[in-house]
């Protein structure tokens, strides 16, 4: 990158493309038992990484993570495994930046087992030492360890989100919080971004489970017990992000041509995109990807997390919930079927016809014991202590 006469850097094509030495992706089987095994297995098999393991190089670790209550970053296993892959280098961070769920240091804590004096987390919005460079049209102070000869791994999560995984990782180099500025514009951020820092070197797909994005709010995946996600134990390994990013969004059932994403990187020669020309190498990729098109078949029968249920059954046995969560029926009040139908209605659920209906989950969850029951007077009366 040259220095710009207005003092900022700009954002030029001397980015290297590791697509030009071929586009191999390594698919592999992950056992989170033998976490470094699996993850080196996979690296030997694109190549390795001898170029980027050097004394003389430090490493940053990008992961993402939104929530850390969502569960929807790289696991602990697979990130002490990248970091124990380069063991030559004398430091290694892992990076993430600030947003409105909170600082980046302290949502960094996740992984704060495998922290050392070698392996430290770095908040990329706190860093003093900068550079300036024009991206996406606004002008903005990158922190320094982002660009070479420091070594930048992308990981995260496989989803079946359109918007992709480790080339949205990318967002997370703003340093400030109001990243949403560039939702309108993401794909020209995200590939000037990779532009700016010279590439990604390695990238990692975390396939321990497949996770189910939301289109609308792909933060609010993984959480719950994991209900928006299937265990599936497969890696995904390249020095191509765009390839891995493709091979990605494959086994989750999406169609990179149809990612507006992967085709802006594609279009500027940043990498494959096309599965054809992708040498996809390791454990069967059919096998693979039979077991992923089954998970994504199930994922598509369940709703999201949140989404309102389709039966009235489903969504009164919800409000019923909700009632109870909000004391409804708790003492001194007592209530019957008619205050219920009346409260089901205040919450936009309609009821007439449905007062057998209401009777029989009353009385299910008095046999449950989730509710007291008595009869007075003809009628029965709910409530909790």
């Amino acid at each position: 990158m040259e220095h710009a006469g207005n003092g900022y850097l700009s954002v030029g094509s001397r980015v290297s493309c590791d697509a030009a030495m071929g586009s191999k992706v390594a698919l592999v089987a992950f056992d989170e038992n033998n976490a470094q095994e699996s993850f080196e297995r996979a690296l030997k098999l694109v190549g390795g990484i001898s170029d980027l393991n050097t004394a003389k190089r430090s490493v940053v670790i990008k992961v993402g993570v939104f929530d850390p209550s969502a569960g929807n970053h790289t696991s602990i296993n697979v990130a002490d495994a990248i970091a124990g892959s380069f063991n030559k280098a004398s430091k290694i961070f892992l990076a993430e930046s600030d947003n409105y769920k909170g600082k980046a240091l302290d949502r960094l804590q996740i992984w704060k087992q495998i922290f050392s004096t070698r392996l430290v987390p770095f908040s990329l919005s706190d860093d003093p030492e900068t550079r300036k460079l024009k991206v996406a049209g606004e002008e903005l102070a990158l922190s320094h360890v982002l660009f070479k000869p420091n070594v930048f791994v992308s990981t995260h999560i496989l989803r079946a989100y359109e918007k992709g995984s480790v080339l949205k990782n990318l967002l997370g180099l703003v340093p400030d919080v109001k990243k949403a500025r560039f939702h309108k514009k993401l794909d020209t951020l995200l590939a000037d971004a990779y532009e700016a820092i010279g590439g990604i070197d390695l990238a990692v797909l975390d396939g321990t489970y497949l996770h189910r994005g939301v289109s609308a709010n792909p933060h609010v995946i993984g959480s719950e017990s994991g209900k928006d996600r299937n265990r599936a134990n497969a890696l995904v390994v390249g020095r191509d992000a765009v390839a891995v990013e493709a091979v990605g969004a494959v086994l989750a059932g999406l169609e990179p041509e149809k990612m507006s994403v992967i085709q802006e990187f594609v279009k500027r020669g940043f990498g494959e995109g096309d599965l054809k020309n992708i040498d996809v190498v390791g454990d069967s990729f059919e096998d693979i990807r039979e077991n992923f098109a089954y998970l994504v078949k199930l994922q598509k029968r369940r709703p999201p997390r949140g989404a309102p249920p389709q039966t009235w059954g489903g969504q009164a046995n919800r409000a019923m919930k909700t009632l109870t969560r909000e004391g409804f029926f708790r003492l001194p009040k007592k209530r019957a079927g008619t205050d219920v139908a009346k409260a089901f209605e205040a919450k936009g659920l309609v009821t007439r016809g449905k007062e057998d209906n209401i009777s029989r989950i009353l009385a299910l969850r008095a046999k449950r014991g989730i509710l007291k029951a008595e009869k007075s007077q003809d009628k029965w009366f709910y409530w909790t202590e």
